[in-house]
């Protein structure tokens, strides 16, 4: 038997094997029965019939509020990976600062990410309702406005909470990601740039920003997965309503499948969907990696 320095070659894989055995039962092959079932006929009733070649991928895309969705779910991903990042990456920089009470901030700010999105959404939903929400009654008692307001007049609107209550949830994930890179930077680094005159903006640009590249992208790619994939805050606060007018993907699927019994499609926009995030993905480790190379 073939041993690699006194030990058998088999061994690293036999202690991978049950990590192995639970991505594959877990992770692959879900995927590879939804790839099936996209190009399958499936009924009402949730029977699967035949080969149906493209026509689920040609009904979804054809669907009346595809590219409602579609668009949603851009802006969506983009303004909640995009603005909790920036976020979450200034709030790191004033967490890596020493002042009184450290602790307990970097504890408080933990919260929204901890607690449950479902809870999140709901009390998001009650702090902005019409008739007995806490933000008119603040704004009232504090003489801000005269007048409840409709913080729900329009779906525009209702989108734009949602992203909103998306990017509180997520900047302490990317807060703490970045953090943990800001701490294993060597503080000589800048005692050294300060000593040659360099100001904020150069430090951070010169030594800041390429020492945390590696966690910032660790946590951007991770959000888009999650902000992509993320059910319960659209579901719990909209429903997609009116009209799939605030639907992302991910519920809209929801809703085709369990709702509308368009089986075939859901499963064809979950392809779809998995395809995006992994081009998506790609794209943007390529990038990064080029980069770094570069430097």
């Amino acid at each position: 038997m073939i041993k690699n320095n006194g030990k058998k070659w088999w061994v690293p894989y036999l202690w991978l094997l049950p990590s192995i055995i639970l991505i594959s039962v877990f992770v692959v092959f879900p995927i590879l029965i939804v790839f099936r079932l996209s190009f399958s006929e499936i009924s009402k009733a949730g029977v699967v019939g035949g080969f149906a070649g493209f026509k689920n991928y040609i009904d979804a895309v054809h669907l009346p509020a595809f590219r409602t969705v579609m668009i949603n779910t851009f802006w969506w991903v983009i303004s909640v990976v995009g603005l909790s990042t920036l976020l979450g990456f200034i709030i790191a920089m004033v967490m890596n600062q020493k002042f009184r009470g450290r602790k307990i901030a970097r504890s408080i700010l933990i919260f929204p990410w901890a607690t449950s999105l479902v809870i999140q959404a709901s009390v998001w939903n009650y702090i902005i309702k019409y008739e007995y929400g806490s933000l008119n009654s603040v704004l009232l008692n504090l003489g801000i406005i005269k007048n409840a307001i409709n913080w729900r007049s329009s779906y525009q609107i209702e989108f734009i909470w949602e992203c909103a209550v998306g990017i509180f949830v997520t900047i302490p994930f990317v807060t703490f990601c970045v953090l943990s890179g800001l701490q294993s930077i060597d503080e000589s680094l800048y005692e050294s740039a300060r000593v040659d005159g360099a100001g904020f903006w150069n430090r951070l640009f010169s030594i800041t920003l390429p020492l945390v590249r590696p966690s910032l992208s660790v946590s951007t790619v991770l959000n888009i997965i999650y902000v992509f994939n993320s059910f319960p805050i659209i579901y719990t606060m909209t429903k997609g309503a009116p009209a799939n007018k605030t639907d992302t993907m991910i519920t809209y699927l929801y809703m085709l499948n369990f709702y509308d019994r368009k089986k075939g499609p859901a499963n064809a926009l979950s392809v779809i969907g998995f395809l995006i995030l992994c081009l998506c993905s790609g794209i943007y480790m390529i990038t990064v990696m080029r980069k770094e190379d570069e430097a």
